[in-house]
């Protein structure tokens, strides 16, 4: 639990400020991301049940106190805007500490780059980004078949996940609260607001509540039902270890499974074919036994890489799978990024999370907080930017089902018109919306404790 004597010092209604518990709490400079040693509070804000939240008011903006589940993207980006907006934002996020490192990520078109740019970020982002590499895809003697162009898969800027979501943070840490190695077990709405139960801080009610916490979202599955609802399994998973063999950024098939190297994701990416699997999502050794277990009697150099697995540090495995919701809202909380409209390793979610950000704020702010007219604005604004994420699946492309499909995939690669045509249609769908001028945050006016 979060503890700390509790002075008699107000600050919204409702809350105290435990200013001199505050002080005795290790703080993380805001140009600093947390890490499981250094997570600590900020400076002294109103606190209620161990979450502290500033309080601040656009004008006659109602609703302005907000928590948001996940620190990766989405929940860094819409705190961004809704800190501007003048709303009290908490993000709190289960894992003990902001997650560095990570897969590349990218964003593409006009439209991409005019969010960053609105955010002020975007030659930050540029300034940052990997470059974009150029993979060639490999036979089991290590010749080359055919080159996967850097642009196609690192977009027009690719950045890697944890330096964006350290530029996030670093941009919202000294106007938003993080807490970290917690997560919501309970929501129950009232005419109110939402009444917020955690693992470990005590309770607290919040106005509205966002769901950015992933494809495998708690919120969604407290607010909306089960996940077996709304993610649907394509047939394929994928998995990114730390574990190394040569320099040369390559990739390997053979029908259903894919090994690659060096490549933009990590320094060793998998993708194999398989129906759904039961295992536990925090039981890293059992999912390494998963990967083994499917690259088993493959070429190449892929019984080195599966011997280095036991060792690896860094390891992650999931299903690659698509989210669907009927509706991104319900009530008071509403769902934003892969929580609401996912496709994993379909080349669009952190694009999606970014825009969807800034349309999910900016609508807060014209509506004046009003949340029923600001969600079905934002749905309506944003369904069909997002219906990207219904179309496509990564995992045949990645690790086609046979032979004479892995020569076709390559073949593609082969000839400048098809690459151009691949380009012209992905930068279509990363520009498919009319973004619009919100109200400007420059107009907000708050108090602190």
């Amino acid at each position: 639990m979060y503890t700390g004597t509790v002075s008699r010092h107000r600050g919204r209604a409702g809350t105290e400020c435990s200013c001199e518990s505050q002080r005795r709490r290790r703080a993380v400079p805001a140009t600093t991301p947390p890490t499981a040693a250094s997570t600590g509070w900020g400076r002294c804000q109103p606190v209620v049940g161990g979450l502290s939240a500033r309080a601040a008011k656009l004008g006659d903006m109602k609703n302005t106190t907000v928590l948001i589940s996940g620190s990766s993207i989405a929940g860094p980006a819409l705190a961004y805007w809704l800190s501007r907006y003048g709303c009290t934002v908490t993000v709190v996020e289960k894992a003990p500490a902001l997650r560095l490192g990570g897969q590349a990520v990218d964003f593409k078109g006009a439209t991409h780059r005019t969010v960053l740019g609105r955010m002020g970020i975007l030659e930050e982002v540029r300034r940052r980004q990997t470059g974009g590499t150029d993979q060639a895809i490999i036979d089991a003697e290590g010749r080359t078949l055919a080159i996967l162009p850097g642009e196609f898969t690192g977009g027009e800027m690719e950045i890697l996940r944890g330096d964006l979501s350290a530029l996030l943070y670093e941009r919202t840490a000294g106007s938003c609260e993080y807490v970290f190695g917690d997560s919501i077990t309970s929501l129950t709405e009232s005419v109110g607001g939402v009444h917020v139960t955690f693992e470990r801080g005590a309770p607290r009610t919040y106005d509205i509540v966002v769901g950015a916490d992933g494809i495998h979202s708690n919120v969604r599955r407290l607010a909306f039902g089960p996940e077996s609802q709304y993610v649907h399994h394509l047939g394929h998973y994928y998995a990114l270890a730390d574990v190394r063999v040569g320099r040369e950024p390559v990739m390997y098939n053979e029908p259903g499974r894919m090994a690659a190297v060096g490549g933009p994701k990590a320094p060793a990416f998998f993708v194999f074919a398989s129906e759904r699997l039961e295992f536990d999502r925090y039981d890293v050794e059992q999912q390494k036994r998963i990967l083994a277990e499917a690259m088993k009697g493959m070429g190449w150099r892929v019984p080195e890489l599966m011997a280095q697995l036991p060792d690896a540090r860094e390891f992650y495995l999931d299903s690659i799978s698509r989210s669907e919701v009927d509706h991104y809202s319900r009530g008071r909380v509403v769902l934003l990024g892969d929580a609401a409209y996912g496709n994993t390793l379909g080349g669009f979610g952190t694009g999606l999370a970014v825009v969807g950000a800034y349309v999910l704020a900016g609508e807060l702010a014209a509506a004046g907080g009003d949340h029923r007219v600001a969600f079905q604005r934002y749905e309506e604004a944003f369904r069909g930017y997002a219906k990207i994420t219904k179309k496509g699946n990564a995992g045949p492309f990645l690790a086609p089902p046979t032979s004479g499909r892995i020569r076709m995939r390559n073949w593609m690669f082969k000839y400048d018109f098809m690459l151009r045509a691949m380009l012209k249609l992905t930068d279509k769908f990363a520009t498919d919306i009319d973004l619009k001028d919100y109200p400007s945050p420059e107009h907000v006016r708050g108090t602190v404790c």
